[in-house]
């Protein structure tokens, strides 16, 4: 069910990759450096990526939005299981575990289109002339 819409999703990137790069300090895990470098590098390529997708937040406009969501979706799972995979789970692993599932579900529920161009499309194939 693709319930957010691509206008909120731009939202939601520019908030949560604030949050990842951030999260570290904010929870007090700064020097695991593993932990620490691993949400700062998923905040800061989430940053890169939102500001060229083409959607509502972009600015340069040439990342596909289901080519962004897919990406979403496997950086998720990787930040979800980052903690196990990188072996620092034993230090923490819940703010990963946590943001990695919002990034997966946000991926999965967010609409593949920008909302008026659905209806663009619609428009230019029903035309009546």
């Amino acid at each position: 069910m693709r319930m957010i819409s691509t206008k909120f999703h731009s939202k939601i990137d520019y908030l949560t990759s604030a949050l990842f790069i951030a999260m570290p300090w904010i929870a007090g895990f700064e020097e695991v450096l593993p932990a620490t470098w691993t949400l700062v590098a998923v905040g800061a390529m989430s940053i890169l990526m939102s500001l060229f997708t083409d959607y509502e937040g972009g600015m340069v406009r040439s990342i596909p939005m289901s080519v962004h969501l897919n990406v979403d979706v496997v950086t998720g799972l990787f930040l979800a299981a980052s903690p196990w995979i990188l072996g620092f789970a034993d230090e923490v692993y819940l703010p990963h575990l946590l943001l990695g599932l919002f990034e997966t579900a946000a991926g999965l529920m967010t609409s593949r289109s920008p909302q008026g161009a659905e209806r663009d499309a619609f428009e230019h194939t029903h035309r009546v002339n």
